[in-house]
């Protein structure tokens, strides 16, 4: 399992910079730069929805990745021991990336 901080404080998953859903998507097939990716998992939070309560935060999820060019993409799973999503003010998945690509 990675290690994963999350800045995409708008997303309904979202508790502390801690992923509740416990598990992630990264998009990015094709990618060459972290801008490339972006988090597919992310749902907008809106106006007072609160997070799934049957979930709690947690620092180590399993993370999905079609960004087959990154170095820590193995077989289709990030083998990084910790990354960050970014997109402090995301409002939408395309406006998230993974912090920590790193292309082949």
């Amino acid at each position: 399992m990675t290690k994963l901080q999350c800045s995409a404080v708008n997303c309904y998953y979202n508790d502390d910079r801690y992923c509740c859903k416990g598990d992630i998507m990264v998009e990015g097939t094709g990618a060459k730069h972290a801008k490339d990716t972006c988090c597919s998992s992310f749902r907008e939070r809106k106006g007072d929805s609160a997070r799934n309560s049957s979930a709690s935060p947690k620092p180590n999820i399993d993370v999905d990745c079609h960004a087959c060019n990154c170095v820590h993409n193995e077989e289709c799973k990030c083998n990084a021991e910790e990354i960050g999503i970014g997109g402090g003010h995301a409002c939408d998945c395309r406006e998230t990336e993974c912090m920590s690509f790193c292309c082949k």
